[in-house]
């Protein structure tokens, strides 16, 4: 079931979700608008270059307030909000419509576990010909909470918990890329 604004404002009042911070004009009818930091992170690799999965990918760390994002870049963003998410919940991240339509196209594989706490990291790309400022503070997409039938099992601890600036790909930390190498 999708949260109702009714829902969320409850749930942030008794603490059980936490979104910081927050503004009360950001709660819309089923979501929560999410708004850009001012951290991002560049894939530092060059023409010809190859990335493993079972290898450290590296990144240019860069902390601004606004960011030139050139035609058909791509670059990880962090979100303004830490988010903490109960045991019973989970989130979907989507991108604002207003900003898709110049040509952004937002990500971060689309879905945040119960129990995962953090800033999110959003993978960013330009699909238009032109440059597009991105400015620290501008909503830029939306979290929908929906409610599990039950807490969560096992709820998420994994690598990008607490994760605070625009967090690179740590997939050489899987499991499986251990047993392979």
């Amino acid at each position: 079931m999708i949260l109702s604004d009714q829902t969320i404002r409850a749930l942030l009042a008794e603490g059980r979700l936490g979104i910081e911070p927050l503004e009360d004009r950001q709660i819309q009818p089923a979501s929560v608008d999410i708004r850009i930091g001012n951290s991002f992170s560049v894939l530092e690799t060059g023409s010809g270059s190859v990335m493993k999965m079972d290898a450290p990918v590296a990144y240019r760390q860069i902390t601004a307030d606004r960011f030139l994002l050139l035609p058909g870049q791509f670059v990880l963003a962090t979100t303004m909000e830490y988010i903490r998410l109960p045991d019973n919940l989970t989130a979907f991240v989507e991108g604002r419509s207003s900003v898709g339509r110049m040509g952004i196209f937002i990500q971060n594989a689309g879905w945040v576990d119960p129990g995962f706490e953090g800033e999110i990291t959003l993978e960013l790309f330009n699909a238009s010909a032109c440059g597009i400022e991105l400015a620290a503070g501008r909503r830029v997409g939306q979290l929908v909470f929906a409610r599990l039938d039950r807490d969560a099992g096992n709820p998420y601890h994994g690598k990008y918990q607490g994760q605070r600036s625009a967090t690179g790909s740590r997939i050489h930390m899987d499991e499986e890329g251990k047993d392979s190498v």
